[in-house]
């Protein structure tokens, strides 16, 4: 079975357009979290980690959404070496809502229930590139980013493709922020995961890609060991109570890449700072008997990007493993669940080869990724 590393990788976010950007910007306590007032997205004033109003107007081409998407890949594709046109190179997209903001300014026609399809962004996108082959797109609520590198690595095991390329973004709208606002569930600041004061989540837009390979060529020094996801079956919006199904699909990967949970790092949790998501991790890191092993949270940098989330926080965790540091959870004070885990306030360097990324998100769904030198 094929060994896959990552070639090359993006960020493209309101903080930084690269991902050593990105990083950077980090390490300084940099958030791109800030106080908005847009009219168009809430009548009130809101926090979100947004990009400046009119920055993707120009070019009606494109959509905002597929605008990052194509920085994003863009720049993975300069930087690795990958050619679209390979035929053993696929792309996927991974997003929650695509273009779904365009019923806010459009007219809801026959054609626009075509053009706000997500395969239509995939096949523009994947035109826009030259990509040969089918692109798939992989939308399961806020797991759909490590569901993609899951299903990329998989594809390449099995050798279907040599190379998967996997770009991921969401972006911010009414309808979205409603949405979450009818759950209750946006904090009125700045969110604070794994805090006692916690209030909910903050959101967030944003592109990532990253690049997969199985070709010595373009492999770079980190590996995708495994993944493996798994659904509580409990409720549509709420996580499970006693993170059981997380568990799982930590475990799952753990066995499956042969690795000790001893061996583990760090990890870089979902950490939304919802009461329930909160709660219901730490008690599946606990269960996977992990609660000891430093856990982050990126949230408070980016907010929740959506179908852009996992791939941004796996590759926010790929440089921390390059980096040997791991970064510091913004707005953590005071462990704020049931069952503690070792929630990292500041910056800890260290000699780290294993990283663990967990994400969970509506309908039930989990997913585990493993990381390592």
């Amino acid at each position: 079975m094929s060994n896959v590393f990552i070639a090359a990788d993006n960020i493209f976010s309101p903080i930084g357009t690269t991902t050593v950007e990105n990083f950077s910007k980090l390490k300084q306590g940099i958030s791109g979290v800030k106080l908005h007032n847009d009219a168009s997205i809430n009548n009130e004033s809101f926090y979100a980690s947004l990009f400046e109003q009119g920055k993707f107007a120009g070019d009606k081409t494109y959509t905002k959404f597929e605008q990052l998407l194509i920085a994003s890949i863009a720049d993975v594709l300069k930087n690795s070496g990958i050619e679209a046109v390979d035929k053993k190179t696929l792309l996927i997209i991974s997003t929650t809502k695509g273009n779904i903001s365009l019923l806010e300014s459009e007219t809801n026609y026959a054609a626009l229930q075509k053009r706000i399809a997500l395969p239509a962004s995939a096949k523009l996108i994947a035109k826009h590139f030259g990509f040969v082959n089918q692109p798939l797109v992989v939308s399961n609520a806020c797991i759909s980013g490590i569901m993609a590198i899951l299903t990329g690595a998989r594809l390449i095991r099995s050798g279907q493709y040599e190379n998967v390329v996997v770009a991921g973004a969401d972006v911010i709208s009414k309808f979205i922020l409603s949405g979450f606002q009818s759950f209750q569930a946006i904090s009125s600041e700045p969110c604070k995961p794994f805090d006692i004061d916690r209030t909910g989540i903050t959101l967030g837009e944003a592109a990532a890609t990253v690049v997969l390979t199985s070709n010595a060529k373009f492999a770079g020094d980190i590996k995708v060991l495994g993944g493996a996801v798994s659904n509580d079956a409990n409720h549509i919006s709420a996580p499970s109570r006693t993170g059981e199904e997380l568990a799982q699909a930590i475990n799952k990967t753990l066995t499956d890449a042969d690795i000790a949970a001893e061996k583990i790092d760090f990890i870089s949790a979902h950490g939304t700072a919802t009461s329930y998501n909160d709660e219901m991790e730490a008690k599946a890191l606990n269960l996977a008997n992990l609660q000891a092993v430093p856990v982050n949270s990126l949230k408070g940098y980016y907010g929740h990007t959506l179908g852009a989330a996992g791939l941004v926080e796996s590759i926010i965790s790929i440089r921390s493993l390059k980096e040997n540091l791991v970064l510091p959870t913004p707005g953590f004070k005071t462990i704020g669940v049931p069952t503690p885990v070792n929630v990292c306030t500041e910056l800890l360097p260290g000699n780290f080869n294993y990283c663990l990324k967990t994400a969970s998100g509506f309908g039930g769904c989990n997913a585990a990724m493993l990381f390592s030198k």
